[in-house]
């Protein structure tokens, strides 16, 4: 989980559906319906904005990627020498595309609904090199964005469950479209086990609206590299960048913090400037003064996470609301 943006640590469905089999009578309804829906896309690809044919093409492009795993899978099945074994697999393939076909379909409700929240217009942030700070000067001859501030050197150590997340504004920066950004490196273990060493790409404008960039995530698990999942850089492969934190949120507020398709799109919302929370950081706990959002993906429906961002700090709490589970601050220097 990722205290700096997207703990939801969404993928794309690329990923999720690369399990064995079919049957024949699946196999014939899935090829009808396919062609249903790339003949519904295509005759109704000129309705509504750029924004709702963006989520119709991606939802195409989520079906095109399940029957890719699917067929794959197949195709494995059918190497097995046993039978019994051959006969599981497709079991297990036909759940799956089910629940991949499904997915991909709340996938684009998900999009429609942030459509319907940010219009129709095409999403293409202006980026100019020349309205950005120098990442060294923040907190020395520039003020930070007092809800999320790129203080080189600072540190946060958060706890949830078994985890434990640890994220340093470096000295490091990297240029992305011309603009210098902050390097901030962001840790997680499990029970003191590394699965997660991201570095994300900050950068704060001359109006203290903070911007993110891009990230590269190294997912571990046993010791070893397994992928890099998730990970993006604004100007790459069509990928934009977004706003981690403006500079003077405000109630109702929705904005998106990445954007690149079938991979990174995480959105905010801004539910209260008057929030309260208490963690065991010392002196970083708030009392009506917090921002509060809701921060989601349409890559996981109903995947949802409350932030808590205290003023001077940053995040210091985030809140699962449908299951109660608390990532807190624990530390702050």
């Amino acid at each position: 989980m990722d205290a700096n943006h997207h703990s939801t640590d969404a993928q794309s469905c690329r990923s999720t559906w690369g399990a064995p089999g079919v049957n024949g009578q699946l196999a014939v309804l899935l090829a009808l319906l396919f062609v249903a829906s790339a003949t519904a896309f295509a005759t109704g690809s000129k309705d509504g904005g750029a924004c709702t044919r963006t989520a119709r093409a991606a939802f195409t492009a989520c079906q095109h990627d399940v029957q890719d795993n699917y067929w794959l899978a197949h195709a494995n099945c059918e190497n097995l020498p046993d039978v019994q074994a051959r006969t599981a697999c497709k079991r297990e393939a036909d759940s799956t595309l089910k629940e991949g076909t499904a997915t991909c379909g709340e996938q684009r409700e998900a999009r429609l609904e942030v459509c319907r929240a940010l219009g129709e217009a095409p999403y293409d942030p202006k980026i100019d090199p020349t309205l950005f700070v120098n990442p060294a000067d923040i907190g020395r001859s520039v003020n930070p964005n007092p809800y999320f501030p790129l203080v080189q050197g600072s540190v946060r150590v958060y706890r949830g469950g078994s985890e434990s997340i640890t994220v340093t504004v470096t000295s490091e920066t990297r240029t992305i479209l011309g603009v210098r950004c902050a390097v901030v490196r962001d840790v997680v273990k499990e029970n003191g086990t590394l699965i997660e060493d991201t570095k994300d790409y900050f950068a704060q404008d001359i109006y203290g609206n903070v911007w993110y960039f891009g990230e590269i995530s190294l997912n571990y698990e046993g010791g070893e590299l397994v992928d890099i999942d998730g990970s993006w850089t604004a100007g790459r492969d069509d990928a934009k960048a977004g706003l981690i934190m403006k500079a003077h949120p405000a109630v109702g507020d929705v904005y998106r913090q990445e954007f690149s398709l079938g991979n990174a799109e995480d959105l905010a919302e801004v539910l209260s400037l008057r929030g309260s929370a208490r963690v065991p950081a010392a002196s970083a706990s708030c009392s009506g003064n917090c921002l509060v959002t809701k921060e989601s993906t349409p890559l996981e429906p109903g995947a949802i996470e409350h932030k808590y961002y205290a003023r001077g700090v940053g995040p210091i709490l985030i809140v699962k609301p449908a299951t109660g589970a608390r990532v807190e601050l624990v530390e702050f220097r």
